[in-house]
């Protein structure tokens, strides 16, 4: 048997226990891919999000929050909040351009399809808008948001789905 050249992502639900390591992927990903686009104090606010963990736990248990695994090891998460919108999407840097997040967005997308929903939306950061934009999501609108004392912008997007068991062209 030959090696295989990709590593072997896998997905789960979320579970009370990833809590912890979905929080440091949380920070990692703002921290190291974000820096482009916010300044280092908008990082700062933005990661403080997760410094009450039980908060930021009860976020993730009440969506639909599914985990990226390699080799059994929580590398990133996203989350469907109500039937038709992606909250969370957040992948560690070491694994950043792999297809963690095309994996994500795509199970996510089936089951947000598979639950009726005719379209998906996102706020979506700055760093991430070429990467929704090549996965069909357009974007609707600008934002800004606060968090810690810091202004953050980001652009409302959104896809239309599929009805399950239509033909994708």
């Amino acid at each position: 048997m030959m090696a295989r050249a990709t590593p072997a992502f896998a997905l789960r639900p979320y579970l009370p226990a990833d809590l912890p390591l979905l929080a440091e992927i949380f920070c990692a990903s703002i921290e190291d891919l974000t820096g482009d686009d916010y300044s280092s104090a908008q990082q700062e606010a933005w990661a403080s999000t997760v410094d009450d963990e039980e908060a930021f736990g009860e976020r993730l248990a009440a969506s639909l929050t599914l985990v990226a695994t390699l080799n059994g090891s929580p590398v990133g998460f996203a989350s469907l909040e109500e039937p038709d919108r992606l909250d969370l999407l957040y992948v560690h840097p070491s694994v950043a351009g792999q297809g963690v997040g095309t994996m994500l967005v795509d199970a996510l997308e089936k089951l947000a399809a598979a639950r009726g929903a005719a379209k998906l939306t996102a706020d979506v950061s700055d760093t991430a808008l070429e990467f929704f934009g090549r996965r069909g999501f357009e974007a609707q609108q600008r934002n800004t948001v606060e968090r810690g004392g810091e202004w953050l912008t980001n652009t409302t997007m959104e896809k239309k789905l599929a009805a399950p068991g239509s033909a994708r062209q």
